[in-house]
């Protein structure tokens, strides 16, 4: 067993380190709070081949693996969360759903674009009654001639209004099968098609750079062979990428976390009371103590689960538990850090405050923190617990 990175794997993580270092973090609090994407940073990203490390060279990638995409997302994430989501969004799910389930016109119109970072892509799944749950979907797809016409309204589709944004994989019913049930397609929709409109910008707590719209869909018309992969598994599609959607959140919580321990140390070292610096306090040590502690293990948890992927080995339990534990850990991590702060901690200056606000988020996206347990509660059923 060997936990040595290889020697591509670190000159992605030392690369992409010293960028986030350089360009990303003296900017991040800017962008938060004018909400304005960054795009010539992005340009930047993709420049680097951060985009498609993943992705085969044919399909516009650097031919990496995706333990390098995972360090990569980590180390833009300790700069900048909503950075590293987007990589989540565009690379782990939508990027590998085209790559995985898409036929070689697919890809080489829709994917390659994405892979070079020339494009974003955006996840349209959840509806207004509609997330987890696939049976209460209501968007509906239905064959005219050529075309799939597609109608219904999706919310918190993160990315879909920035202008490099190119398609939208959406789930929609597209018939019934012989006993009743809707039949889940997945469906490539180019942004721009007519019928397909945004609705609402939300309003968020944190992550104010990277927009999440409501698109609505109004005779949407799509040419049949936009439709993706088996169209009898649409959802179980989504829920494939999903994993490694939730493998990547674990990299996200594991960034942001590290940075609230840096800054909570530097600010431990310096801020003096009682003739001292608060690190010299066995309160504020046994937090920073706890704190690196938790960073450890939510980090070795993402590394397995996509050294596993990489293998083609089963990574589902490994997934879910990287997200759940890693969202949780980010939550406790960044309050730890605003208290060492006290009260500065609370001042939208301090960089604990914007990981503070945006760590719930993290406990959301990809799967709730109830559904991560749900899940682990079948794989236990199944397994009879005899997981190791």
């Amino acid at each position: 067993m060997d936990f040595d990175l290889s020697e591509e794997h670190q000159m992605i993580r030392d690369m992409t380190r010293q960028f986030a270092d350089e360009v990303i973090a003296p900017r991040a609090e800017q962008m938060e709070e004018s909400g304005e994407f960054p795009y010539d940073i992005f340009e930047k990203m993709a420049e680097l081949g951060m985009v498609g490390i993943p992705f085969p060279e044919e399909y516009g990638g650097s031919g990496g693996d995706w333990v390098g995409m995972h360090l990569c997302i980590e180390e833009i994430s300790r700069a900048d969360g909503n950075l590293g989501a987007l990589l989540d969004v565009t690379t782990s799910v939508v990027g590998q759903e085209i790559f995985v389930f898409g036929t070689e016109e697919q890809k080489k119109e829709f994917l390659v674009p994405i892979a070079r970072g020339e494009k974003v892509g955006a996840f349209g799944l959840t509806e207004p009654d509609s997330g987890s749950d696939a049976g209460s979907l209501r968007t509906s797809a239905v064959k005219d001639g050529d075309s799939w016409v597609l109608n219904g309204t999706k919310q918190f589709i993160t990315g879909i209004g920035l202008e490099n944004a190119s398609v939208m994989l959406t789930a929609a019913r597209s018939g019934m099968d012989g006993e009743g049930r809707p039949v889940i397609s997945a469906f490539i929709v180019p942004k721009g098609t007519p019928g397909m409109s945004l609705g609402k910008k939300y309003r968020k707590l944190a992550g104010k750079a990277l927009p999440a719209n409501e698109v609505i869909l109004e005779d949407c018309r799509i040419p049949l062979e936009n439709i993706l992969g088996d169209p009898g598994r649409g959802f179980a599609q989504h829920l494939a990428v999903l994993e490694t959607g939730r493998i990547s959140i674990g990299a996200v919580c594991v960034g942001m976390a590290r940075a609230c321990l840096e800054q909570a140390l530097s600010y431990a070292r310096e801020r003096t009371q009682f003739g001292k610096p608060i690190f010299h306090f066995q309160a504020v040590q046994f937090k920073l103590a706890d704190m690196s502690a938790s960073i450890e293990l939510a980090r070795n948890q993402v590394i397995k689960a996509a050294w596993l992927k990489d293998r083609g080995r089963r990574h589902t339990f490994e997934a879910t538990v990287a997200k759940l534990y890693g969202s949780e850990m980010l939550e406790r991590v960044a309050s730890d850090a605003v208290q060492i702060h006290g009260g500065y901690g609370y001042m939208d200056e301090y960089p604990v405050s914007r990981m503070y606000k945006g760590a719930k988020l993290l406990q959301i996206v990809e799967g709730t923190s109830e559904v991560q347990r749900m899940i682990l509660g079948r794989i236990l059923q199944d397994s009879g617990g005899k997981l190791w």
